[in-house]
């Protein structure tokens, strides 16, 4: 048998591609089992939506590791690096790690032909064992249903944030199909909570929690959060009984992403007591208001409404379809009051990014267009002649090659960096 390096393992991973009718929950079912689940025995977190997943999974891991448990949180996709998407107590796997996990599972033999994705997910259960976490918080890549993660089992708590139109060729090209899809983690025996979410996607969620027979859920109410501000580089905010929360993620939507993953690890910590109780008595979470704020606090979350320099400044943000541009427009009305922003743009070409334009138009100064560096990239001349349409002054800066953003910065007026994930990872990275 081969042995890879781990820049070698990466490539392989991700070169992985699936063959076949076989949707990615069957596929790494039969993974997981050839494995022997290594899954089980550590009570697990999922989370699904259309936007917010990343943002929710780095409160929840925050709050449970401010608790004393030692947290697994497996992501995607990557900005930077590889390693991002499996991490324990906020470390990267290392690279050793990954090196030999990855070696195992390429020389193994399935049933059926495992993608990239199905790799990184059995990767992250055999590293989660190995390291005795206590507890694990997996987002879906794409949908629910069919999704590989959903292949895990019957979560402790599963988590639905804000449901949206993206990936419509997939998932479906109305938001009750779109849910329909999202609803497919809700199983009976977990503990159910949800943002808050347009009517028509939230009587698909009841009806299949009902459906379910979930053991409770839980439903986040915008009307709930209260006192909001910000101060100096955080943002404030109240919700329900706990007053005057801080965070550093920015951005309007943060708000309803702090209170689900409160209400999560508040269903969380019953069960862990409950079992606590039974076996390891001083394990118990005692003082679970502290560790609410702390996590929240704490929390981290690049690429997302992250400032990368204060002076000229610089922001970028992976709002990636309408739902999450919207989120940005909204943020940067609410953050910067009547303030006008040099955009940047890197989308895919599958993406609606007409709405995405029309989001910013009232807050543009003009737009600079990038080709990602993806095969499913929307080149930037064909997303420059789209912007100028509408009336905005647009520019072709090619690609994310080297620092070109330096030559964008003003520093009368703030920029502001959207788009595709990969691009703001590419950002990221020529700006380490």
């Amino acid at each position: 048998m081969n042995r890879y390096t781990y820049e070698e393992v990466i490539r392989q991973i991700e070169t992985q591609r699936r063959f076949g009718s076989a949707a990615g929950v069957e596929v790494s079912a039969d993974m997981l089992s050839r494995l022997s689940n290594p899954q089980q025995g550590i009570p697990f977190i999922h989370i699904a939506g259309t936007n917010g997943k990343g943002s929710v999974s780095a409160f929840l891991c925050a709050i449970f590791r401010a608790a004393g448990l030692k947290t697994g949180m497996f992501t995607s996709p990557h900005l930077v690096d590889f390693r991002e998407r499996i991490q324990v107590n906020g470390e990267m796997i290392s690279k050793e790690a990954a090196e030999r996990l990855g070696n195992f599972l390429l020389g193994q033999t399935y049933g059926t032909d495992p993608a990239m994705f199905d790799y990184c997910l059995a990767m992250a259960a055999l590293y989660f064992r190995e390291q005795h976490c206590d507890v694990a918080v997996y987002e879906t890549g794409l949908g629910g249903r069919l999704d590989s993660t959903n292949a895990l089992g019957v979560p402790a708590v599963s988590v639905i944030t804000k449901i949206g139109y993206d990936h419509t060729e997939i998932l479906g090209k109305t938001l009750p199909e779109i849910a329909a899809e999202k609803a497919g983690i809700i199983k009976a025996g977990t503990h159910l909570v949800l943002e808050s979410q347009p009517k028509e996607a939230l009587s698909v969620l009841l009806a299949a929690a009902e459906a379910a027979d979930v053991k409770s859920y839980n439903l986040v109410r915008p009307e709930d959060i209260t006192d909001v501000q910000m101060q100096g580089s955080q943002q404030v905010f109240s919700w329900r009984d706990y007053r005057n929360l801080r965070m550093r993620l920015l951005g309007v939507h943060q708000y309803e992403n702090a209170a689900a993953a409160i209400l999560a690890a508040e269903e969380f910590f019953e069960v862990w007591n409950g079992q606590a109780a039974e076996d390891f008595e001083d394990r118990k979470i005692g003082d679970k208001e502290n560790c609410v704020r702390a996590g929240i606090q704490n929390a981290v979350w690049p690429g997302r409404m992250e400032i990368l320099s204060e002076q000229p400044f610089f922001l970028v943000d992976g709002a990636h379809n309408g739902s999450g541009v919207r989120a940005l427009a909204k943020s940067l009305r609410s953050l910067y009051p009547g303030e006008k922003f040099h955009f940047i743009m890197g989308v895919m070409a599958d993406k609606d990014y007409e709405m995405m334009i029309e989001e910013l138009l009232p807050l543009a100064l003009d737009f600079c267009a990038v080709t990602v560096h993806d095969n499913r990239a929307l080149q930037a001349e064909k997303l420059a002649e789209c912007i100028r349409a509408k009336g905005v002054p647009a520019v072709c800066c090619g690609n994310a090659k080297g620092r070109f953003w330096e030559e964008r910065l003003d520093p009368r007026h703030k920029t502001v960096a959207f788009g595709s994930l990969y691009f703001i990872g590419e950002i990221k990275n020529n700006d380490l």
